[in-house]
């Protein structure tokens, strides 16, 4: 079947297309067979997605695979995304990752996505996919494949050039996404074809979308659904205005969404929140672009991607931080969003150059799962509560929103409430947050509200209720409680579930010191043994109207367990003693096994670091999770009243009932021991990795930039073409070297280069060492700059032949662009003069990867590596022919002069059974010395390029290297090249592999990622 989808590809390449000429080709007869197939499975209405015949609230985290090049760790990830409460994943393919070479997509190794869909399954997680082709992404190009820079037709256009290029790929990728539908038994229940397809290319369109976008857009639908693709196809709209909405014409799709990125990207000030992109309004422009659709956020921030020179991942964390998610998603909620998606939840790394020019080797975003795997940041916990509070609140699923008004409801103007009205149930659901949105004032209020048993201002037993800074609430009133009807409620709820018995078990939570109140209806529950005496001075229980219980109490960090009856049982929690609390489903019988599908039993645990899976055996709660510290575990609820004994990880633990009548059993937590290397120490080998500068060089191997013209919108400034991409290098790094015959006149050269934001180089005139850029302009390291350089210091001889020789760091391509094709801009030399000569004059010959697109390393890919000898060579692989190299330190001894130098070493590691230990190699931090060593420097990990380091910029210093291309018990290879741009040489500030706080887990331990070693390569030079 795969070879008959890329024969078809084939044939559509060869199909007569082009201006005059439709591109569509489809009938309406397939989207009804489409919907045929998936009676029972998944619908929709203007209210909810329908999955297997339930409403779901579809909460989904964005993890993509490709940037955790170990997919023997994305079922780690897919747990920690579901121990959040999340149900679904969003995810992009990467076409310029699997297409490198045009005509050869290789969809194997680490960039095989059948183990993806089988960790997702396995998880019990939903599939969102996104294959683009056009997927932005903070990628090289968006996604593209280099070589689509040299097409001449418009990328994302109707030009026949242009679509031919996709159709190989789209036939493969959605053949793979096919085959892993809902309707063969796959996690995927929902496809985007194309990306924010509003902005781009017709930005400055008034009437955008324009019949060729149309077209184009519709064409890409079809590409997808010809590949066997029947799930909803959904699109996010980066303007919100309506843009393929269904009903929208040409090119509409069946779900419509949208993005926001509201707290923009200023990590270096987090605590400054912009108003300028406030959500608002919201579900009026939901009701006139798409009112038969649930509400869709496709995209919703989680983080910022971090820049050379700027600040780290900590930072943006703080910027989009548990305070924005309690303002911003309930925010959100209150527009009664349905499918709701947060832009990244975990981010991963930016390894093999696949970030784009305004990125640096980490894609931690920010987000709730740090690069490193560790959930430890407080806004997963917050996420958490939240998440869970929609898996037990049937009523939201209907619900319709009302309209954001100051003082309704509440007894003060600072006070904005929105009103979630319940349809099928009789739940309202109150959003409150301050009126300014980013206020850091304490505001207190009284709630007035309409109940079953009538108008009550709230508080009823005194007091008020307290907003603080940057805080949000979700008020509830005629919650359904298992049965109970829960009249109104001021704190939290984190969940709620319902034994076989008939017991309830309710939890709450709220802020240190703020007071909250609920009520129940006596009606609805059982009196038998209802308490209303308590010795609790920071509680009070009062009964009103006759059949209504109220209970107020003050939130503290000591947990209240309330037993109203012999049936009903409330924990009140402090906000933060509720983050050490999973709500764990329990797997099911097929089909839905480990997916969510409401209702659906669940245990819930307090305690561990993370709980990954439960399983109830008889007697036994078999869990499995992560501990970092000694703890206690306690079951705090499990839904067949037998459990009498608890595992973890496979490891029997003692248990006794607590003075609350819980199962307690503690869980010892014993460090690993783990022996480090010390890279001070190890016998490193070198080599120059610049023999290009000596006079023995011989480039005849090289290109010879000889194209007179390009395809490229950019114009030609020189004779011949300069652009690195027109001659198929598109990543790492370049060399070039300029051949000439002296005059004497050569006084200065002028260079126009472009190498992406913070990029560097460095010239030298035959063996001598001439001039460097270290990319720290004023303007926050432009991708392109201006250099008159002098040469009077030389002298020429007249008649004698010369070569300059320049490096160039190639940062990456930009990711999006306000225009037509800009995103081709091209890499490299754009102009250059030397005095005394006609361009002409000047012979250039270039380098990057060792056969450009025809790249050796098929399995790290084809941006692994750049220009440089030694990685030309492969010498960054494991076992390279090291015996008669130089013994050099880069730590104590570097590089004497400017140049690059190649370093490599090797070591064991053994990281004891049973620990999951995220290890990262950490520079020193020289960007903030009083004179800053400029030097980059390449992390090469067993092949794996895993991070660059720019010493006088910064900001990252600390490398995740994640296990599985890090052997975590075998040995290792570390390769560094180390660039000096300065004439006096450089070093490493230091060097090490570091630990970052080991876990007892759960996790299955991964296995490694291909790690080709060393082989001479063909043709290399």
């Amino acid at each position: 079947m795969m070879l008959f989808s890329i024969l078809f590809g084939l044939l559509l390449c060869l199909l007569p297309h082009g201006r005059g000429h439709s591109i569509l080709a489809h009938s309406g007869k397939s989207e009804l067979a489409s919907r045929d197939q998936l009676e029972g499975l998944i619908t929709w209405d203007k209210y909810s997605m329908i999955i297997r015949g339930e409403r779901m609230f579809i909460f989904s985290g964005e993890f993509h695979p490709w940037r955790l090049p170990s997919p023997g760790l994305w079922l780690d990830i897919f747990q920690k995304i579901k121990a959040l409460g999340f149900n679904a994943v969003t995810f992009y393919t990467y076409w310029g990752l699997v297409e490198g070479t045009r005509g050869q997509v290789r969809f194997d190794g680490v960039f095989a996505l059948d183990e993806f869909f089988k960790a997702a399954a396995e998880a019990g997680i939903y599939l969102i996919a996104r294959p683009g082709p056009y997927i932005n992404a903070e990628t090289a190009m968006g996604g593209y494949p280099g070589w689509t820079a040299r097409i001449r037709a418009p990328l994302r256009g109707d030009d026949a050039e242009f679509v031919n290029t996709t159709e190989l790929y789209a036939a493969t990728v959605g053949k793979l996404i096919a085959d892993a539908q809902i309707t063969n038994g796959g996690p995927v229940i929902m496809l985007q074809p194309e990306n924010e397809y509003d902005t781009w290319p017709n930005v400055n369109n008034s009437d955008f979308p324009a019949q060729e976008n149309r077209e184009y857009m519709e064409h890409v639908k079809q590409q997808f659904k010809r590949a066997g693709n029947v799930v909803p196809q959904m699109v996010n709209d980066h303007l919100y205005q309506g843009n393929w909405a269904p009903g929208s014409g040409l090119g509409e799709t069946e779900i419509y969404g949208i993005d926001a990125y509201p707290l923009r990207y200023d990590c270096a000030h987090p605590d400054i929140w912009p108003t300028i992109r406030w959500p608002e309004n919201w579900q009026t422009m939901h009701q006139e672009y798409s009112p038969n659709t649930p509400f869709f956020v496709a995209e919703f921030q989680g983080g910022s991607g971090t820049s050379f020179g700027s600040v780290n991942a900590d930072a943006c964390n703080a910027l989009v931080n548990q305070e924005s998610v309690r303002v911003l998603w309930k925010n959100n909620y209150s527009f009664a969003i349905k499918i709701f998606n947060i832009y990244m939840t975990y981010g991963g790394t930016n390894w093999g150059n696949l970030g784009y020019r305004g990125g640096d080797s980490s894609y931690d975003y920010g987000a709730a799962i740090k690069e490193n795997r560790h959930i430890w940041r407080e806004k997963y916990s917050e996420e958490k509560l939240e998440a869970n509070f929609f898996k037990v609140s049937p009523a939201y699923l209907t619900a319709i929103a009302g309209n954001a008004s100051n003082g309704s409801y509440v007894s003060t103007d600072q006070i904005a409430t929105t009103l979630i009205f319940g349809t099928d149930f009789s739940t309202n659901f109150y959003i409150i947050r301050h009126a300014i949105w980013t206020s850091t004032d304490t505001t207190s209020y009284k709630l007035n509200i309409l109940t079953s048993i009538g108008n009550m201002s709230i508080p009823q037993l005194g007091g008020e209720l307290t907003l603080t800074r940057r805080d949000s609430k979700i008020h509830v009133t005629d919650y359904d409680v298992g049965g109970v009807n829960l009249v109104y409620c001021t704190a939290e709820i984190f969940t709620w579930a319902k034994d076989v018995s008939g017991k309830r078990t309710l939890i709450l939570y709220g802020g240190a010191e703020e007071v909250h109140e609920f009520a129940i209806d006596l009606t609805t529950m059982s009196r038998a043994s209802i308490e209303t005496k308590l010795n609790d001075t920071n509680v009070k229980v009062q009964k009103i109207h006759s059949d209504a219980l109220v209970v107020q109490w003050k939130v503290s960090t000591d947990r209240r367990i309330l037993k109203l009856s012999n049936d009903f049982e409330v924990l009140l929690l402090w906000r933060n003693d509720a983050y050490n609390y999973w709500v764990t489903e329990l797997p099911a019988e097929a089909p839905t096994a480990n997916y969510s599908s409401p209702p659906k039993s669940t245990v819930v645990v307090k305690g561990p670091y993370l709980v990954r899976t439960a399983v109830i055996d008889g007697e036994t709660l078999r869990l499995t999770g992560d501990i970092n510290r000694t703890v206690d575990i306690e079951l705090i609820y499990e839904p067949t009243g037998k459990v009498k004994h608890i595992s973890f990880n496979d490891e029997p633990l003692q248990g006794d009932l607590n003075g609350d009548g819980k199962l307690t059993a503690r869980l010892d937590f014993r460090a690993p021991e783990i022996t480090l290397p010390d890279f001070t120490t190890l016998k490193w080998k070198y080599i120059d990795s610049l023999p290009e500068i000596q006079d023995s060089y011989d480039d005849s191997d090289w290109v010879t930039c000889e194209n007179p013209s390009t395809n490229n919108p950019q114009s030609l400034l020189t004779p011949t073409s300069l652009y690195a991409s027109d001659y198929g290098f598109h990543s790492g790094s370049l060399i070039y070297r300029g051949h000439f015959t002296a005059n004497g006149e050569e006084s200065t050269l002028f260079l126009n280069l472009t190498g992406g934001n913070a990029f560097g180089y460095s010239l030298w005139l035959n063996d001598v060492f001439v001039a460097s850029w270290d990319g720290s302009d004023e303007g926050g390291g432009e991708p392109t700059h201006n250099d008159t350089i002098s040469l009077s210091s030389h002298t020429l001889g007249n008649g004698k032949p010369y070569v300059f020789t320049l490096v160039i760091d190639h940062m990456g391509q930009d990711e999006e662009a306000p225009g037509t094709d800009v995103i081709k801009a091209p890499m490299g030399i754009m102009n250059f003069d030397l005095a005394g000569h006609a361009q002409s004059d000047v012979t250039w010959k270039l380098t990057g990867n060792l056969g450009g697109e025809s790249y050796h390393d098929l399995a790290r890919g084809p941006r692994n590596e750049g220009a440089m000898f030694a990685e030309r060579q492969g010498y960054h692989q494991p076992s390279p022919p090291s015996q008669d190299w130089e013994v050099s330190n880069p730590i104590i001894n570097g590089i004497k002069s400017a140049g690059i130098g190649f370093f490599t070493t090797t070591f064991d590691l053994d990281v004891p059974a049973g620990y999951d230990v995220p290890l990262s190699f950490v520079f020193a931090n020289t960007s903030t010395a009083a004179i800053a060593s400029n030097y980059r420097c390449q992390l090469f990990v067993n092949g794996w390029q895993f991070g660059k380091y720019v010493a006088n910029l910064g900001p990252q210093t600390t490398f995740p290297v994640p296990e599985g291309i890090l052997n975590h018990n075998g040995a290792n290879t570390v390769a560094l090249t180390l660039w000096s741009l300065d004439v006096g040489g450089a070093k490493l500030g230091g060097f090490s592999l570091e630990p970052e706080m080991p876990l007892w887990s759960g996790y299955r331990k991964p296995w490694s990622s291909p790690q080709p070693a060393w082989q001479e390569r063909e043709g290399a030079y």
